[in-house]
């Protein structure tokens, strides 16, 4: 059975409080027709700080779309090695012993993606698999989970290594000033997290089915606008009402696997703001108390897109876990607007790493000239 383990999460250093963000946004938009609605929604959202990969002063410049891609690259080189580290040692792994790497993110590009980057220059084998998603935004950290739940029920001797890199402060545009381009400004965060999939063993969630769902005629409500300065982000304000109609898909995949939505033990929930979760819980009939572990990524760090269901579950992780055989869902919404959800049970198992590193290897190696790399993994 496939068990998602301990995710890690990284923030980095740079902190903008609630405060900076509103008085910001008074200063620099003084005369927008629509700053008292947009400083009503910022201070909404319950936001109390958020995480950036730059200062303020920096952040707040667009010195092009080149510069920009440039720095998530070196900012995702510098730190996503340690957050892999952690994510092995909570699953009792090593590099080696990783199958599959599935790399989400929708804040920059690189090509070939990150995934060849960490496979030449840590202890993954040169024939670990690659998965890059890159275009399924907020969504992508539970695709992430339930493509290796997939890859692990195909190969299930498999470990997969899940990395969420989001860098949403470098997709900044000082010239987009519509009112869902203000709130984007107060409410997303940066973030890097990582978490395996082991496909025997381990601590977590098993995972036990999963699906997806696509609201229909909705692909503009959540969108990027690819232009000469890089990404625009287009936010629609009919976004908070989606969960009506995602909240059935929900609940119709619980009834699938003979369980009710309304009555598990956990849920893990992507906190794309409060409104979602608040309609969430109404038209789930759950208590708000419900979705602690996604409200406290939101007030701690903003939407930190498809980090949000790693550093919910790692909260989990954190408050002691639950009884084993308990059950929860698992639930990212991006752009489409699409739902992917996964079903799943706490178990606690003490297999250890080493003996699944004598284990045959998925694939046969494939033998070259090049040499082992020389870096050695960051710890």
């Amino acid at each position: 059975m496939a068990t998602l383990c301990k995710p890690d999460v990284s923030v980095p250093e740079h902190v903008i409080t609630m405060e900076d963000t509103l008085a910001l946004a008074r200063s620099l938009h003084a005369g927008h027709p629509q700053l008292p609605l947009a400083l009503r929604l910022i201070e909404n959202t319950g936001v109390a700080k958020r995480h950036l990969v730059q200062p303020i002063e920096e952040t707040l410049r667009h010195p092009g779309f080149e510069d920009r891609n440039r720095l998530y690259e070196s900012e995702a080189k510098a730190r996503v090695p340690a957050v892999v580290n952690r994510a092995l040692d909570h699953a009792d792994l090593r590099a080696s012993d990783i199958d599959l790497i599935i790399y989400v993110s929708c804040t920059g590009f690189m090509m070939p993606s990150l995934t060849a980057w960490l496979i030449n220059t840590m202890d993954f084998t040169g024939h670990t698999r690659q998965l890059p998603i890159a275009q399924l935004g907020c969504a992508a950290g539970g695709a992430a989970v339930n493509r290796a739940h997939d890859f692990c029920q195909a190969y299930p001797d498999g470990n997969v290594l899940i990395v969420a890199c989001e860098f949403c402060s470098l997709c900044y545009q000082p010239t987009d000033l519509g009112v869902g381009s203000l709130l984007s400004n107060g409410l997303f965060g940066d973030a890097v997290a990582a978490a395996v999939v082991r496909g025997k063993g381990g601590t977590g969630i098993v995972l036990e089915r999963n699906g997806s769902h696509l609201v229909p005629d909705t692909t503009d409500w959540i969108a990027y606008s690819v232009r000469a300065t890089g990404f625009h982000f287009l936010l629609d304000k009919r976004v908070p009402g989606t969960m009506e109609p995602l909240a059935p898909a929900l609940r119709a995949m619980a009834v699938q696997h003979g369980w009710d939505a309304a009555a598990l033990d956990f849920y893990i929930i992507h906190a794309g703001g409060p409104r979602i979760l608040d309609d969430l819980s109404h038209f789930l009939e759950v208590p708000p108390e419900a979705f602690r572990f996604s409200r406290a990524t939101l007030t701690e760090y903003g939407n930190i897109a498809s980090a949000v269901v790693l550093d919910a579950v790692r909260r989990l992780f954190d408050e002691g876990g639950v009884e084993d055989g308990a059950s929860g869902i698992i639930a990212g919404f991006g752009p489409g607007i699409t739902a992917e959800m996964a079903l799943g049970r706490w178990s606690t198992d003490s297999l250890a790493g080493p003996e699944l590193s004598e284990r045959h290897v998925l694939a046969t190696p494939v033998h070259t000239d090049r040499p082992s790399p020389a870096t050695e993994p960051v710890r």
